[in-house]
């Protein structure tokens, strides 16, 4: 492989790897995507070009070319674990709300957003997605060790945790709409709205 030469498409050089029934798994390097290409361990393939790897000429003269696609379905288990709930940390929750304070409704850096427990933790309130919301620290020190009813502090969505493709997709950049479209369909229908392209 250290004899290919990489070309990436202008926004993006990862593939999304799927397993055969087409559910989301993770992002391919494209040094991972020329691997399973290179194995024969592709099922399927779908979507444009990411990378188009450039490799020695051949005895015919002509150079090797190998094109890796934007979503690749690999020969696995269908039980492959595939962790369906996303990691907690603050960089993914702050993409969940969208950079908003969940509290006065203003937009943030993440250098100034926090990560709020609405049942809070000193009275036995979880470190979970389903109990953290993101705030502003304003709103978080007001708020302090109460719960938002009780500090007359309305909360302006429901916290939720986002299942394998939100957490795909929180932690993506340039992700391609062939890519998007898979990973959509893999959102509950009542969220898919939050992920909607803006481009």
């Amino acid at each position: 492989m250290d004899r290919y030469y990489a070309h990436a498409a202008p926004r993006t050089s990862r593939s999304l790897l799927l397993n055969e029934a087409g559910s989301p798994v993770r992002w391919l390097s494209w040094q991972e995507a020329a691997l399973a290409v290179m194995d024969r361990n592709v099922a399927w393939s779908a979507g444009e070009t990411v990378t188009v790897l450039r490799g020695g000429i051949q005895r015919d003269g002509v150079r090797s070319l190998l094109t890796l696609p934007a979503v690749v379905a690999l020969r696995m288990p269908h039980d492959v674990p595939t962790r369906e709930r996303a990691p907690l940390c603050n960089p993914l929750l702050f993409k969940r709300d969208r950079g908003l304070c969940l509290y006065c409704g203003e937009q943030f850096h993440d250098k100034d957003l926090t990560r709020d427990h609405v049942y809070p933790r000193c009275r036995g309130g979880v470190d979970a997605w389903e109990n953290v919301v993101s705030a502003c620290r304003a709103c978080n020190q007001r708020k302090g060790g109460r719960s938002p009813e009780e500090a007359g502090m309305e909360l302006l969505a429901v916290p939720y945790a986002p299942n394998r493709a939100e957490h795909l997709i929180l932690e993506g950049r340039h992700i391609l709409a062939d890519q998007m479209e898979f990973l959509l369909a893999a959102v509950p229908s009542a969220r898919r709205g939050r992920y909607a392209r803006d481009d």
